[in-house]
């Protein structure tokens, strides 16, 4: 007889002690202020986002004081504010994804599963399964149910769902089954709710693999987009023709990158169903914080106290020491701006200009300084 999977394995042991172990679990989960929160992600190296990081680290307590009180304190769902899912919206590399880890995962120590949205497709066609996004924070609860179930889930690249990002838009479309966005919206709108889901134990395509039902009443969902080309949806649908006379609002460039949204903007659920987005989905969030992009004060701060730190430890277990000189760091910022990658293009940058010189002195020289400088307005490392 063949030996069952570990995952079901797992399942059948939960299902006989695991309520003891849930509880056990919650009634661990740290306990801090959202104050306290706040000052969790500053020690743990996070940078600017001042009003986005207290609006999720208010979301981020209240995610656990709603589970402690409906699993400890015995109260009942209708007398517990409902759950909150988060929409983050903002330019790539202005820390969204990086916020969801480092508060979820590590700090607050729930089971948290950040997967790219884009790779699935509607039931029965080729991409993966909607479902199995919540096999994806299972595997994050080592195959626990109960723990999976008050796990957060983050749902990355968000805005490349939208369909009216396709262009092979059909009569009828809305009424008939498709592999664009549109399928992949409609499968999310019960799990986003309320409701039971029919979670697959492993990632395959197998209709036929073992399975278990699994409530998303109390997992957190968190979007993440950097909905390019939001603003200029937003502003030919006239946000701002309130009011006779009043000015319409207009952006450097119509292409850029690196925009920061406003509350009027993302507030508006017209707004992201004239993007693409289905407005019952959009109405399943109770929260749209928009992510600013990273000024150059807070990008130098990032690249020092992050990026830098764990270069300079690598070099040091090689033996050299690693100097970036104040003028180095300040075109690595400028150049990350003018690119518009944000905190994400600073480590592309100074490992593609260091990569030479480690190369070179990995393993064939016995110590001494790389030091990374500008020369003729261009970045240049010296080993000595």
């Amino acid at each position: 007889m063949a030996r069952e999977s570990e995952p079901l394995e797992n399942l059948k042991r939960y299902r006989k002690s695991g309520l003891e172990q849930f509880i056990k679990y919650v009634r661990e989960l740290p306990i801090y202020s959202p104050t306290k929160i706040f000052q969790k992600l500053e020690e743990g190296g996070y940078r600017g986002q001042i009003e986005a990081r207290r609006a999720v680290a208010l979301g981020a307590y209240r995610h656990v004081r709603r589970i402690r009180r409906l699993y400890l304190d015995g109260l009942k769902r209708e007398q517990v504010m409902p759950k909150s899912n988060f929409l983050l919206i903002g330019p790539t590399g202005s820390g969204k994804t990086h916020l969801i880890e480092l508060l979820f995962k590590n700090i607050l120590q729930l089971p948290t599963a950040i997967v790219d949205i884009t790779t699935y497709s509607e039931t029965g066609y080729v991409g993966q399964d909607p479902s199995t996004i919540i096999t994806r924070l299972l595997h994050a609860a080592e195959d626990n149910p109960l723990i999976a179930s008050i796990g957060i889930l983050c749902l990355d690249e968000f805005d490349k769902i939208a369909s009216g990002q396709n262009n092979a838009i059909f009569a009828g479309a809305g009424t008939t089954k498709d592999v664009t966005g549109m399928g992949v919206q409609r499968e999310l709108l019960k799990m986003l709710e309320a409701g039971d889901v029919v979670v697959p134990l492993e990632l395959t395509h197998s209709t036929y693999g073992d399975h278990v039902v699994m409530s998303t009443a109390d997992i957190g969902f968190i979007a993440c987009g950097a909905f390019s080309g939001f603003s200029q949806v937003a502003e030919r649908r006239g946000v701002d023709r309130i009011g006779f006379g009043r000015k319409r609002k207009t952006r450097t460039s119509s292409d850029a990158i690196a925009v920061s949204f406003s509350h009027e903007e993302v507030d508006s659920v017209a707004n992201f169903q004239a993007y693409g987005f289905l407005p019952e989905l959009m109405a399943r969030f109770t929260r749209v914080v928009p992510f600013e992009a990273l000024d150059a004060g807070t990008l130098k701060d990032i690249l020092r106290s992050n990026v830098i730190d764990r270069l300079v430890r690598e070099f040091e277990d090689e033996g050299f020491q690693l100097v970036v000189s104040e003028a180095a760091l300040d075109l690595i910022v400028h150049e990350s701006v003018r690119r518009e990658t944000g905190a994400r293009g600073l480590g592309a940058i100074l490992t593609r200009h260091l990569e030479s010189a480690a190369f070179e002195a990995f393993a064939e020289q016995q110590g001494g300084q790389v030091r990374l400088d500008v020369e003729a307005d261009e970045l240049k490392v010296i080993v000595a």
